[in-house]
């Protein structure tokens, strides 16, 4: 008997629907129900052929126990290796290069510096031009984590003065700086399996509960054009990144769909939400993509979705070289200083004022900026500055920055 489970958290309506739905087809040799999880041991397999992730995104815990299962030959909905990787400035990037409109992009450093760095981990890092980045984004922009979804740390900015505060909130956060689109038209489209696709209009500015409670604007053969145009970038999306359960979300300006939102590890399908039509669409199509990979899954063999882009990847690799003689060599005690200061060798005993001395100088923050291009001292003054830029000192000493504009859903993410 092959095992299909879901994963899930908060959510109510869609797991059990689609537990129901799985065994109401009674398809023979297959069953589906939550997953239970007691002791999870290094490459043990976890009892099940296929398992709907609709969480681990929230949950470390989860997603370590996902790669384990996978290892040991479970087909997981979706690949949790690639979710791992993936992030929205690299899927944009990507976007491109397949052919896809998305908003132009800029990314940023963080204004504060990660943990256990200081101003010589960023020598390579030049300071950033502001002034640059609203000629080319220009105005209204949005500020947002390259890596996250759900609204959350998104600002909306109209100027520079609220970039700069939005920026001056965003704390170890590396940022995008994108463009606001204005559109005509907006969709949201679920695609299952890399080959289903369900087009929604879609209103990201009404409330949450109202979004789907909308009509297309664009009509006639322009309309279908459209819908044609959406599809095809739908399936070039999910098939290049080896989504198996994703949402795609267009803002249309102009008669172009420019993709805003496209890697959703677990996207919306609460019926409540989505609307009773569109719900059982969902609940259908992923209950025969979940009783197709149990029927294809090989026990033991890695039965991941790996998108067109991985695979062209692993294609174009140089050969394995012709097995040779290893070459194996024991390294040497050392006890010369390295660029960290650090010899390897015991240190001597040190006398006492030697140690106050020693003490006091460590006490001392680094200090100093990386070289950069001379800029106006009007326009240095204006822009914040990065962690990258900014002496230890003086970050510590920086008053709070004034509130950001809050983040609103008045468009796209």
């Amino acid at each position: 008997m092959k095992k299909i489970g879901i994963l899930f958290g908060q959510e109510n309506t869609f797991p059990q629907a689609f537990i129901d739905r799985v065994n109401q087809k009674a398809v023979d040799g297959i069953t589906a129900e939550f997953v239970k999880i007691e002791q999870v041991e290094q490459a043990v397999p976890c009892g099940y052929d296929v398992i709907v992730d609709r969480i681990s995104q929230d949950v470390p815990f989860y997603r370590a126990y996902l790669k384990n299962a996978a290892l040991t030959g479970t087909a997981i909905i979706n690949n949790p290796f690639w979710w791992s990787a993936d992030e929205k400035f690299f899927n944009n990037a990507l976007a491109v290069q397949l052919g896809v409109p998305v908003p132009k992009t800029l990314l940023l450093p963080s204004k504060a510096r990660p943990d256990d760095t200081n101003e010589n981990s960023f020598r390579n890092l030049s300071m950033f031009n502001w002034d640059q980045a609203f000629e080319r984004i220009g105005f209204p922009a949005f500020m947002k984590p390259h890596a996250g979804g759900g609204w959350k740390s998104v600002y909306k900015v109209d100027n520079p003065e609220q970039a700069w505060r939005a920026y001056d909130e965003t704390g170890q956060l590396v940022m995008l700086y994108q463009e606001a689109i204005e559109f005509d038209d907006y969709f949201r489209c679920y695609c299952l399996g890399g080959k289903h696709v369900l087009i929604m209009p879609y209103e990201p500015r009404n409330a949450p509960h109202e979004r789907y409670q909308t009509t297309m604007k664009t009509e006639g053969e322009a309309g279908q054009q459209l819908l044609d145009t959406i599809k095809d970038y739908t399936l070039r999306l999910c098939q290049g990144l080896g989504y198996d359960f994703n949402t795609v979300e267009f803002a249309v300006r102009g008669g172009v769909p420019i993709a805003i939102d496209f890697g959703n590890p677990a996207p919306d399908a609460d019926v409540n939400s989505v609307g009773a039509e569109n719900f059982e669409w969902v609940v259908e199509h992923a209950a025969l993509l979940a009783i197709e990979r149990a029927q294809n899954n090989q026990a033991g063999k890695t039965n991941l979705t790996w998108g067109k882009f991985v695979q062209d990847a692993v294609g174009s690799a140089p050969a394995t070289a012709k097995a040779r003689e290893t070459d194996v060599q024991v390294g040497t005690p050392v006890t010369e200083t390295n660029d960290l200061g650090a010899t390897g060798a015991p240190k001597p005993a040190a006398k006492k004022a030697a140690t106050k001395k020693a003490a006091s100088s460590l006490a001392v923050p680094p200090t100093g900026e990386v070289p950069t291009t001379e800029q106006p001292a009007a326009k240095k003054a204006a822009a914040p500055k990065s962690a990258a830029a900014k002496p230890a000192a003086k970050a510590a000493a920086s008053p709070k920055a004034p509130a950001a504009k809050k983040p609103v859903a008045k468009k796209s993410e």
